[in-house]
């Protein structure tokens, strides 16, 4: 039973009492797992552009930028980075004061290759009195930890990943958060200008803008534009509640309900107030230095060339459609594009009337369109691309997190095991229709694809409901292509060690 306070509560937020009783229902039904077909190969759903498919690739991308559309980079950049520092955190508090796990070692032994290595040399002498180099010879190993992870120090287990110092450059150490302002002058700019938004955590906001004050202008200058840097906070209406073991409201000692955010699901609601005609979407810790990112460059202008040359084919075969002048040669075409190229089948296509398919055709034509990038499947935890049957009966490729699939069926858990491919966030979005248009993302969603997970608060244990994910369930509805992108496209930063990867130094 909800009592005044709560009702006040859910409205401050923006959330309707309606919501709030859907979400608790939630917890007690659960959400189906997805009826899968097949893990996506090569050849079966996954592009392998060959070398002459890739140069035209990007020439259509370089046309369709010198026609004036506008081109956003958009990075979801609100989680602080305290995970990346569990190992630090439990070494700080161990009963034992000299490096002791493999992972300990690792990282004093190499501690003068991390990019921050001068900025915690210099907080250790300042609150230590004593350098890096200093206390480890005294055997002193905790309060270097602890001065990169506390508030008094760099404070690294508290920032966000964005604003941490993660590459070693001549003129000084860069930011993920710089990379990605780098990356959006080198492939996301048109019109002389590159877009750039980042979404981040509210108590971040201000270091965030402080830190682009701060650099903008030399990257801008260094690449001959100018920059259009926004931001956007996950808006608290995407809140979910948290619930007890029997889904009754979890509530907190004050009796107010408990509301966690709801993963980065809810960022579509930012996607969808982004103004453009072409978003790239790429998470905040998968940079490289600049001597390694003409791969990046070139695959995400390849990439985004496969989505300007579908759209501009589901752009002809809608106003053909819509012109209700074609024939029955051109309606076996539009067929042919949506199965081949789309990769969205219904088997009993055959059996619609000429009207019923025409209405299929252009649904299926008519929505947001992502390519995504796939690499070779190296044992990284995460999503992979596989086809999957939607709700209408249609089959069609999706990215799927180990949660949505039924662990009982081994069939399944085979192809989620031995899929050849693996999902490293790497989207470039067409989000309007074939008039200019924008489309109202949140209406793609497939509100079934969300799921629960168990957690906890002051020691209580707690479920909690993460929304169908931003590349998951929230764009379950759009249509998707998967091309294979080579591995040193892909370099995300989980743990402080893994700055020490040759792909980081």
């Amino acid at each position: 039973m909800l009592t005044n306070q709560d009702l006040r509560q859910i409205s401050e937020k923006g959330i309707s009492e309606e919501k709030l009783n859907n979400q608790l229902e939630q917890f007690k039904t659960g959400f189906p797992f997805l009826k899968l077909e097949a893990a996506a190969a090569i050849g079966k759903g996954i592009r392998a552009p060959k070398a002459d498919e890739q140069q035209q690739f990007i020439n259509a991308w370089n046309d369709y930028k010198a026609e004036g559309h506008k081109v956003v980079k958009f990075v979801p950049a609100s989680g602080a980075a305290s995970r990346m520092f569990k190992d630090m955190f439990a070494f700080v508090d161990a009963a034992y004061d000299v490096p002791t796990t493999d992972f300990e070692k690792h990282y004093f032994d190499n501690i003068h290759k991390f990019a921050f290595f001068e900025a915690l040399d210099a907080v250790c002498k300042k609150n230590e009195g004593k350098g890096v180099d200093e206390l480890m010879a005294a055997g002193n190993y905790k309060a270097v930890a602890a001065q990169m992870l506390r508030p008094e120090g760099l404070n690294y287990g508290q920032l966000p990943k964005g604003l941490l110092l993660f590459h070693n450059y001549a003129e000084g150490p860069r930011t993920p958060m710089e990379e990605h302002l780098v990356e959006g002058a080198l492939y996301a700019a048109s019109n002389g200008q590159a877009h750039v938004h980042f979404t981040v955590s509210h108590e971040h906001m201000e270091l965030f803008k402080q830190k682009v004050a701060e650099k903008a202008d030399l990257y801008a200058k260094k690449y001959g534009i100018s920059y259009d840097i926004t931001f956007s906070e996950q808006k608290p209406s995407t809140d979910t509640v948290a619930a007890n073991a029997d889904n009754t409201p979890f509530r907190n000692d004050d009796g107010s309900l408990l509301f966690r955010p709801g993963g980065h699901g809810a960022l579509i609601e930012n996607l969808n107030e982004i103004d453009a005609d072409i978003i790239f979407v790429k998470n905040i810790d998968n940079v490289v230095p600049d001597r390694l990112k003409q791969d990046t460059v070139e695959w995400k202008q390849i990439i985004a060339g496969v989505l300007v040359t579908l759209q501009k084919k589901a752009f002809e075969y809608m106003r053909l459609l819509e012109s209700g002048r074609y024939s029955h040669e051109q309606i076996e075409e539009v067929i042919r594009f949506v199965q081949q190229d789309l990769c969205c089948r219904k088997a009993d296509i055959k059996e619609l009337e000429d009207a019923e398919l025409v209405i299929y055709l252009k649904k299926k034509l008519n929505r947001p369109m992502r390519v995504c990038g796939v690499v070779k499947n190296v044992g990284e935890p995460g999503g992979g691309p596989f086809l999957t049957y939607n709700q209408d009966g249609t089959v069609s490729l999706q990215i799927l997190e180990s949660s949505q699939i039924d662990k009982s069926n081994k069939e399944y858990m085979e192809m989620f095991t031995k899929g050849t491919h693996f999902n490293p966030v790497d989207l470039v979005c067409a989000v309007k229709d074939y008039n200019g248009k924008p489309f109202n993302l949140p209406d793609f969603v497939d509100k079934t694809t969300g799921f629960i997970s168990s957690k906890s608060k002051s020691g209580k244990e707690l479920k909690a409901l993460e929304l169908p994910g931003l590349w998951n369930g929230a764009m379950s509805d759009w249509s998707t292509v998967f091309v294979e992108v080579p591995l040193s496209t892909f370099n995300p930063v989980k743990t402080v060690n893994d700055l020490l990867r040759e792909q980081h130094q």
